[in-house]
């Protein structure tokens, strides 16, 4: 409308100066028949009326033209786009003097229209549409279609068996509110989702062991892979696929749970083992030669490692059945790091490698469970003993950050991790294929470690170049960020370690 009245206005304008000036040309004529050249009143009136026969004729033209030509314009860009007049040119909008704005908002609004399709050609992407619905729905896989708005609008009849749904449940729903998937790492689907519509205009992703826990169906665990694409034409941007994997990664969890049986019933022979050896060792210190020496050390070692995967198996089968509870109470953090790095010398030394620990003197108390924290440390400096060669230092650092945690690295200078193999370093079992044969270990450490800082409110994270080593890190909070919730507790802050980890959204419902 702004556009249009600028346009009336300059028509009133050019109008009003048109008639201004006849008025003009006939009073000046007038004027000088009556005074100068004292022509008769009916000669004037015929003259004049005359003259201004001739100026609307002569003028008539040019105004027409100028109202007009706005039309011209938009009337050339309909023809432009009008089926059969490929030949007409598309006015030149640059040129435009009058009304410049409006004709320009309606040339692009014809263009507009013309881009859409004709009802052949509308009919045809209906039918195309009806075709891959039909497609869709047949598939043998879990697919699931929805829409910029996060809404389902389409999915195989295999995803509705394989989430136990009807249609009715899950069209017109986001499809983590319908459906109740735990990822084992924060990067889950919905985030993924949030992440594409912010910063992506094509995209894809793949989840592996994700847990689908529907009502009244046994767990079900599957690998994901969705794909994005911005504004699709036919209004679908997400789809995502689920891999059944339940068979599979069920033998895995039982293999675990074996284990972890087998493990508890091996602790006690091991707990007496490493008794007679602390005995040995106190009753023979100072009469071993260094060979019968180095060779206690080393069933010292022994038995403290097995101890260790003792641990973690049983571990890690708590936190798959969500059983692992930790009690965080206020903690020197200087002391518990210094002295689990301690423990850790003759293990260290037996490997030729040493462990310096630098601590700042600002840390404040930590909210922590001992017992746990120490678990990570170890599993940490045993990874950098593992992958450290004969002589390397491993540097332990502990200081404030800038946003008021407590962070805590272990660097070595060994063999360091393949960009390709960082990212999955946290799942369960993963191993470095080009290490897995030459350093033995479970897969687990690394897992039960995130778990475990995670619990604790902190992040674990690596930096590795190849050939050159890693450094692990994680964080912790001081007791001073968690003093209400330590306050309450008359035994501390308790929380659970698990590795699954629910939509935000299944917990706004």
């Amino acid at each position: 409308m702004d556009h249009f009245q600028k346009l009336t206005n300059q028509i009133r304008l050019r109008l009003f100066g048109t008639l201004l000036m006849c008025n003009v040309v006939t009073i000046g004529v007038g004027f000088v028949l009556d005074r100068v050249v004292h022509v008769p009143l009916v000669g004037t009136i015929a003259v004049l009326l005359v003259i201004g026969v001739g100026l609307a004729l002569l003028l008539s033209g040019p105004l027409t033209t100028f109202v007009l030509k706005p039309l011209r314009f938009v009337w050339q860009a309909i023809l432009h786009v009008s089926p059969g007049n490929s030949t007409q040119p598309a006015p030149d909008l640059a040129a435009i003097k009058q009304g410049k704005d409006l004709v320009n908002a309606l040339a692009m609004q014809v263009y507009q229209l013309a881009s859409k399709e004709n009802p052949e050609e509308e009919a045809n992407h209906r039918k195309a549409i009806i075709q891959s619905s039909n497609v869709v729905h047949h598939l043998p896989l879990p697919l699931f279609v929805f829409n910029k708005e996060q809404i389902v609008v389409n999915a195989s009849e295999a995803g509705l068996k394989y989430c136990n749904l009807e249609s009715s449940q899950l069209f017109g729903k986001a499809l983590y509110e319908s459906i109740n998937m735990e990822f084992a790492t924060p990067e889950t689907l919905e985030k993924w989702i949030e992440d594409c519509q912010k910063n992506k205009v094509t995209d894809t992703a793949y989840w592996e062991r994700v847990h689908v826990r529907q009502p009244n169906t046994e767990l079900r665990q599957c690998d994901i892979a969705a794909y994005y694409n911005r504004d699709n034409p036919s209004g679908t941007e997400f789809i995502v696929t689920m891999f059944d994997r339940t068979k599979q990664y069920n033998r895995d969890d039982d293999d675990i749970s074996f284990i972890a049986l087998a493990v508890h019933e091996l602790r006690t022979p091991l707990t007496m083992l490493r008794g007679y050896i602390e005995v040995f060792e106190d009753e023979l210190e100072g009469k071993l030669d260094e060979e019968l020496n180095g060779y206690m050390h080393k069933m010292i070692v022994a038995a403290q490692q097995l101890a260790a995967f003792f641990n973690n198996i049983l571990n890690v089968a708590r936190i798959e059945q969500n059983q692992l509870t930790l009690n965080l109470s206020e903690g020197n953090w200087k002391d518990i790091l210094t002295n689990a790095c301690n423990d850790l010398n003759l293990k260290a030394q037996v490997h030729k490698n040493t462990i310096t620990v630098t601590v700042a003197d600002n840390l404040p108390v930590a909210a922590i469970d001992k017992l746990s924290i120490i678990e990570v440390i170890n599993n940490l400096i045993d990874n950098a003993i593992k992958y450290s060669n004969e002589g390397d230092a491993i540097l332990v650092n502990a200081h404030m950050r800038n946003d008021g945690l407590i962070e805590t690295t272990f660097t070595d200078h060994g063999v360091g991790i393949p960009p390709n193999v960082v990212n999955n370093l946290f799942y369960k079992f993963y191993r470095n294929h080009r290490t897995a044969g030459k350093v033995g270990g479970t897969g687990l450490g690394l897992f039960l470690s995130k778990a475990i800082v995670n619990a604790h409110g902190g992040e674990i994270w690596v930096q590795s170049k190849e050939g050159k080593g890693s450094t692990f890190g994680f964080t912790l909070l001081p007791a001073e960020k968690l003093a209400a919730e330590l306050k309450s507790g008359n035994n501390g802050i308790v929380r659970n370690a698990h590795g699954w980890i629910k939509n935000h959204s299944l917990s706004r419902r």
